[in-house]
């Protein structure tokens, strides 16, 4: 297994779109951002991080291939990024929807509830987002702190 930046970040826009389903979205964070990719015997799962200054890295997107969920890989990239990035940055966050997927998973990764951006997913996307079977609202914010 391993994992390593790519430049090329519009060839894992099929992967980018599991986790961010509109491409408009994606387009407005993935210039700045730095895109890793986890490779076990083929490419299994990517993550995307921005510099939001002020000492916090944000996870932007990730995203596993869904026949390889449950298997470790998004856990890996967190913990990757977190290594990689802990001499210079303070903190970690990542926002996401309140889905009963992601926000244990980010709890269970360290991760601690921040802020909540109100009626994000319905102001900024052009259709409703669901997980789940749940409508996604609001943005949840966690932080982790990396020092």
């Amino acid at each position: 297994m391993k994992i390593y930046q790519v430049n090329n970040k519009q060839k894992y826009l099929r992967l980018l779109l599991l986790a961010d389903e509109q491409e408009s979205m994606i387009e407005k964070y993935i210039d700045k951002g730095t895109m890793f990719v986890l490779d076990d015997n083929g490419v299994k799962a990517e993550i995307v991080v921005c510099d939001e200054s002020n000492g916090v890295l944000e996870i932007k997107n990730l995203a596993v291939e869904p026949k390889f969920k449950r298997k470790g890989y998004a856990r890996k990239l967190v913990n990757f990024i977190c290594e990689h990035y802990k001499q210079k940055y303070n903190f970690l966050q990542v926002g996401t929807g309140d889905s009963p997927l992601t926000v244990p998973f980010y709890e269970s990764c360290g991760f601690k509830r921040s802020h909540i951006v109100k009626n994000f997913f319905t102001d900024n996307y052009d259709h409703p987002i669901y997980e789940c079977g749940t409508q996604l609202v609001d943005m949840i914010y966690f932080t982790k702190e990396l020092r």
